[in-house]
C-alpha cells in the first residue's frame, strides 16, 4: 500500500532523494510544487516525486510497494531514477509502454552566465519584436498557451505564477512568439521552460528570450537552470554559456497502452 507524502514526511525523503541532481526534486522536496508517494508515513523506504509530467523514484525498487509506486503514474510521464537496479526495474513493470532517450545536465555554476555576453545577445532583438516581461496581460492571451502549455502549468493558478513565477516574452505584430518562463521553482532559483511558436523559428529569438530571464534571475540573485531535452536544446545551453556535465537516461511511459 501507498500513501500520499504530507510536509512532515516530505523532510524524511531529503537523504533517499541526496544524489539526485534535478532543481525539480528540490521544488518538491523545499516545499514549492510538487506531490510525493510513499510506502509507509513514519519511515518511508521507497519514494516517488512527481512535479508535472516529471516523475523521479528513489530508495528500495525491489519491493511490492515500488511497483505499486511505477504504476502510479499518469497518462504519460518523464521517469528519472539514479540506480541500475531502478533502471531494471522500470523496464520489466513498463515492458512495451517505454520509450528510453537521453536528456542532457548541465553544471550549475552562476559563474558561467557572463553579463555582459547575455546582454549582447539580448541586444539582437530584430526590428518589429519587442521583448516584455511576462504580466497578467501577457499570461492570459491565447497565442502564450498556444507557444506552450507547460509555461505556466505548474502554479496554482495564473496569479500563483504572476506572484512566485517569472517569464519574458518576445512579441511581433501583437501576438507572443517566443517566451521563457519558469516551469518549477526552488530555494536557489528556477527551472527554466522556453518554446518558440514554429513559424518563428531559427531567428534567435529562443536564445534572446533566454538572455533576458537569466539576466533578470541573476539580477535576483537566483539561479536559472538549464536541463536539455535533446541536442539543440544543449546547442542554445551552450550558446548561452551553460557548460555540459552529462546526459542521463530518461524513460517516456505511455501508460494509456
Amino acid at each position: 500500500m501507498i500513501y500520499e507524502a504530507d510536509v512532515h514526511v516530505r523532510e524524511k525523503l531529503l537523504p533517499m532523494f541526496n544524489n539526485m541532481d534535478s532543481t525539480i526534486v528540490l521544488s518538491y522536496l523545499q516545499g514549492h510544487m510538487g506531490t510525493a508517494w510513499v510506502d509507509d508515513l513514519e519511515n518511508p523506504t521507497v519514494a516517488q516525486i512527481t512535479v508535472g509530467i516529471f516523475v523521479y523514484f528513489a530508495g528500495d525498487p525491489n519491493t511490492e510497494a515500488a511497483e505499486e509506486l511505477l504504476n502510479n503514474l499518469s497518462d504519460f510521464s518523464l521517469v528519472i531514477v539514479d540506480t541500475d537496479e531502478w533502471k531494471s526495474r522500470i523496464e520489466t513493470v513498463h515492458i512495451g509502454k517505454i520509450e528510453k532517450f537521453d536528456r542532457y545536465r548541465f553544471e550549475k555554476n552562476p559563474v558561467h552566465l557572463d553579463r555582459t555576453h547575455l546582454q549582447n545577445l539580448l541586444s539582437t532583438l530584430p526590428e518589429g519584436y519587442e521583448i516584455k516581461k511576462v504580466d497578467k496581460k501577457i499570461v492570459n492571451a491565447p497565442t502564450f498557451h498556444e507557444v506552450s502549455e507547460d509555461f505556466v502549468s505548474q502554479f496554482n493558478s495564473i496569479d500563483d505564477f504572476i506572484d512566485r513565477g517569472i517569464g519574458y516574452a518576445i512579441l511581433h505584430d501583437g501576438k507572443i512568439v517566443s517566451a521563457a518562463t519558469s516551469f518549477s521553482i526552488y530555494d536557489e532559483g528556477i527551472e527554466i521552460e522556453i518554446a518558440t511558436n514554429s513559424d518563428y523559428r531559427k531567428k534567435g529569438l529562443a536564445t534572446i528570450v533566454a538572455s533576458a530571464l537569466i539576466l533578470d534571475c541573476l539580477d535576483k540573485g537566483k539561479y536559472a537552470s538549464w536541463d536539455g531535452a535533446n541536442p539543440e536544446s544543449v546547442k542554445l545551453a551552450e550558446k548561452l554559456g551553460y557548460i555540459l556535465k552529462e546526459s542521463y537516461d530518461t524513460y517516456f511511459i505511455n501508460n494509456t497502452k
